[in-house]
């Protein structure tokens, strides 16, 4: 049997992938993503399957439609019982570890990671429960709101910058560390940085490579609010645009920090792929990039995700695999869905295992092939979350996208021909069929009312626990990572031995 492949699974969060070169006439430099795109397989119509973080995540992982394993927000546990790629990676022999954000909720912090070498950025609990019963005007501090924007700019060192640092420095470690030892696996590790998500604070050198008449704005501008659809009325106030007026200086000035801050993870991508290369891996490692979800950046009035339209939900997605595939760019749809089978594929050359429970997504080894044959071409996403008074759902198929709900009037887009979406077809008599067949799929692929049930009896059960969890005395899920300090570097006469004879590189692997 052929040796079978590494994988670097490296993760940015709230990318859209309308900045990037790769995707385009980008204004953003990013010399490492474009040089994986050009020796790579690029996937130009990637979509996540919930615009927002822990959903997108949990369905990535797991390979379902979020509905389907229950993650209806950001504060819903992820089960323990729902097999991730990462599982049957284990068990087929594989080393998995994880370092950076992946946002678990739950106490099970692992989800088939052998190991995790950070703690998480957000909390592991319930205390950012929605609720679909609010009006559509209201707003709560932990959701987003404009003084990201407002605040934008170099800043010496955010939270985010101090938590990408140290998951590239552990990623960075544990890939040496790996091939020092003497554990004969290949492996799979997940490197997932939280930037260039909001706050949009880059360090000063990021930030100075750009200027402002580098950074043009908005391709849509700023809609009034009485001509918005339902869900972007209620973003507007799920955001604070009614607390924080924002001007066309701050969203220039928040785009210019968005830039410098996708530049920043360009770099950490750079250096992970030097590691590769350093411990003799980088022929025979399969890299994969991706985004959780994109960011609107002020296109149509927007910010940040939690939206269907394009900026939001779309992602980019790279499969960097040379001694499997040629450079290619591949215009089909797909979604993180498909991520989970693409795995296993390619880690069992060519054969996927037996699963124990089915997956939503197909493998995109025959299209990162050359092969679109019998490709359904469909996306379907939903969002459940903060802003939405009850399930919205999106299916595109073809150049078409469809946005709707059991109330909110509907959305028919041709992407083709009005990829800014700014013409809603939904009314118009000659894309009857076309609207037909995409309101076919969604009948069957939910059950929207029985999900708004599902919904509401979650959150219901969840605010009960956040009361009783947060009485008395408190024990947090939230990762700790292991380190057994004693076991690290010179600790007796074998580690010396042993590094002055160059067989080991850097912490003791004893």
């Amino acid at each position: 049997m052929a040796k079978r492949p590494n994988f670097l699974f490296i993760m940015a969060d709230q990318l859209a992938p309308q900045v990037l070169p790769a995707y385009g006439d980008a204004p953003v430099r990013t010399p490492h993503l474009d040089r994986l795109a050009a020796q790579g397989v690029v996937f130009e119509n990637a979509y996540c399957n919930f615009p927002l973080c822990a959903p997108a995540r949990f369905s990535l992982l797991s390979g379902r439609l979020p509905s389907r394993i229950g993650a209806f927000d950001n504060a819903v546990e992820f089960p323990a019982s729902v097999p991730t790629f990462h599982h049957y990676l284990r068990a087929g022999g594989y080393r998995t570890c994880l370092s950076g954000k992946m946002h678990f909720v739950g106490p099970d912090q692992l989800h088939g990671y052998e190991e995790r070498v950070t703690t998480d950025v957000y909390p592991a609990d319930f205390g950012w429960v929605p609720d679909l019963r609010l009006d559509g005007e209201t707003w709560l501090e932990w959701y987003h709101s404009m003084r990201a924007v407002l605040d934008a700019g170099p800043h010496p060192r955010s939270v985010n910058v101090a938590y990408d640092d140290e998951a590239e420095f552990e990623a960075v470690r544990w890939l040496h560390d790996h091939a020092d030892s003497s554990d004969g696996r290949p492996f799979a590790l997940t490197v997932s940085f939280m930037s260039p998500h909001d706050p949009y604070l880059p360090p000063a050198f990021w930030w100075d490579s750009y200027r402002d008449a580098e950074i043009g704005p908005p391709r849509v501008g700023d809609i009034p609010l009485a001509d918005r659809d339902p869900h972007s009325r209620r973003h507007w106030f799920l955001t604070g645009r009614h607390i924080d007026p924002v001007g066309e200086a701050d969203i220039r000035r928040m785009r210019r920090a968005y830039y410098a801050m996708t530049s920043y993870i360009d770099a950490k991508v750079g250096r992970l792929l030097e590691a590769l290369a350093a411990i003799g891996a980088a022929d025979d490692t399969a890299v994969v990039f991706t985004s959780d979800h994109g960011d609107s950046l002020g296109e149509r009035g927007l910010f940040f995700k939690m939206s269907f339209f394009e900026w939001s939900v779309r992602v980019p997605l790279i499969l960097h695999a040379p001694f499997a595939f040629a450079p290619r760019r591949v215009a089909q749809n797909v979604s993180h869905l498909d991520l989970f089978p693409t795995f296993l594929e390619l880690a069992g050359n060519g054969a996927l295992p037996d699963l124990a429970a089915p997956v939503d997504g197909r493998s995109l080894v025959p299209l990162a092939g050359g092969d679109a044959a019998g490709w359904p071409d469909t996306v379907c996403a939903e969002y459940t979350a903060e802003g939405a008074r009850e399930p919205m759902l999106m299916v595109r198929k073809g150049p078409h996208k469809l946005i709707c709900g059991r109330t909110d009037p509907p959305l028919l887009f041709d992407l083709e021909t009005d990829p800014d979406e700014r013409d809603n077809l939904a009314g118009r008599p000659d894309r009857a069929v076309v609207r037909a067949e995409l309101e076919a799929i969604v009948a069957g692929t939910w059950d929207i009312e029985g999900l708004e049930r599902q919904v509401l009896e979650s959150q219901a059960v969840r605010r009960v626990l956040v009361g009783a969890l947060g009485a008395g005395r408190r024990t947090s899920w939230d990762y700790q990572p292991l380190r057994d300090a004693s076991r690290l570097y010179y600790r007796d006469a074998a580690d010396v031995q042993a590094a002055y004879s160059g067989s080991v590189s850097g912490p003791s692997s004893n």
